[in-house]
């Protein structure tokens, strides 16, 4: 993802008759990061294609997309230590380029990390160094690392790594149990996560069109 100042820097320079943000705007969302009902929520597109994304009642969200480059968003918590996230709804996006996951980031290290929980005609892990299994809720997710050189962060242009548990029976609705997921990773790969910043229960477009409604919620 890349910060929602270099966005607008980008947007500014093209001509839209109606980009997302103002999209946004007008049903009085405020782009990029905020709060809202009580859970922190984060929404990023590149600009590209069209995007619907609304917040609804407590953790909840919907969003449908059109001809997107590539885009995420979705509700949770900043920061967002270790819990157990409970989440349900519908993401019927198995024949295109998407996927369903628990989504954050750490700081000091600078890291970025997906739990996920279900993906389209794409596996995002493909490619990555696979370093082991985990078990949780009564499904098995493989372990991944991959590094990112000089790519968007939430710390601007970074090089960083990427954690991920990639579950094998695609599912949309359960529970999450985070610790479970971070201690493996340290345990089975040497994977250190940093100083919390924020988890959402994410929905993620590259390249394709699609829709979710997704709520969340902590189950602690």
């Amino acid at each position: 993802m890349v910060s929602f100042t270099t966005f607008l820097t980008a947007l500014a320079a093209t001509t839209v008759t109606a980009s997302p943000i103002q999209e946004l705007q007008q049903r009085g969302i405020q782009p990029g990061t905020g709060t809202h009902n009580g859970y922190f929520y984060s929404y990023w597109t590149d600009g590209r294609g069209s995007i619907d994304y609304n917040n609804g009642p407590a953790g909840s969200y919907n969003a449908k997309w059109n001809n997107v480059n590539n885009w995420v968003g979705g509700k949770g918590w900043n920061p967002g230590p270790p819990r157990k996230v409970a989440y349900n709804g519908t993401w019927n996006n198995y024949n295109v380029n998407s996927y369903l996951s628990l989504y954050g980031w750490t700081t000091n290290p600078l890291v970025e990390y997906y739990i996920v929980e279900a993906f389209g005609s794409y596996n995002p892990s493909s490619g990555a160094q696979k370093l082991g299994t985990i078990e949780d809720d009564g499904g098995v997710y493989d372990i991944y690392k991959t590094r990112r050189v000089n790519q968007p962060s939430i710390q601007g242009t970074s090089t960083f790594d990427q954690y991920w548990s990639v579950r094998r029976v695609k599912r949309v609705g359960g529970v999450i149990d985070t610790q479970k997921h971070f201690d493996e990773w340290k345990k089975q790969g040497n994977l250190k996560l940093g100083t919390w910043n924020y988890m959402i229960m994410a929905t993620e477009g590259y390249q394709s069109s699609g829709s979710a409604s997704i709520e969340v919620k902590s189950a602690d």
